[in-house]
């Protein structure tokens, strides 16, 4: 049963506001049924959204944010159901989350968020973690990035068994359902 979810997500708002509102949507389903969000710790964009979200469901948030984001204030902070833990790097961000995490989910945002989806993603095809990844293909969003890692795989660069290991869905639902069937798959 999926419990902690990390999800990787824009600081900044984006172009359209549907971007905001199913951040905090996908926060709110969260924290209603008790998936703690491992998150980035930020307070803006996206990351405060998402993060709202859970915590006005009555949720946990579990972020973990490098100190030079704290010291230009993009840090969350709310009180006893929020663990804020504050590292020296991006790369200590990224091990703790992916320590903490039984599953990922990606949802729109800029080079940061594609960095942590590849990251992961690559920690996982390497063998060093076996946690499924999911993208949330808010309005098609993620579709031509899904379509350019299938002509990286038609040309031989990727195998369809990596590409076939995420999973994309337009709904949260059926996203939160694919991750949870692929952490309770046996080995």
């Amino acid at each position: 049963m999926l419990q902690r979810l990390a999800v990787f997500l824009g600081s900044r708002d984006g172009g359209d506001p549907r971007f905001a509102e199913t951040a905090y949507a996908v926060g709110r389903t969260l924290g209603e049924r008790d998936i703690e969000l491992v998150y980035g710790g930020g307070s803006s964009g996206l990351m405060g959204a998402l993060s709202d979200g859970v915590l006005d469901a009555g949720g946990r948030v579990y972020g973990v944010i490098p100190r030079f984001m704290v010291d230009r204030e993009w840090a969350r902070t709310h009180g006893e159901r929020t663990q804020m833990h504050v590292v020296a790097t991006m790369h200590e961000r990224k091990a703790m989350m992916a320590e903490r995490a039984q599953a990922f989910l990606t949802l729109p945002g800029g080079l940061g968020t594609l960095e942590e989806l590849f990251e992961i993603w690559t920690w996982g095809t390497l063998g060093l973690h076996r946690k499924p990844i999911g993208l949330l293909d808010q309005d098609g969003f993620w579709r031509p990035l899904v379509d350019t890692l299938d002509g990286i795989t038609a040309a031989g660069f990727m195998d369809r068994r990596t590409l076939d290991a995420l999973v994309v869905e337009g709904e949260l639902d059926a996203v939160l359902a694919g991750l949870s069937e692929r952490l309770d798959a046996p080995a």
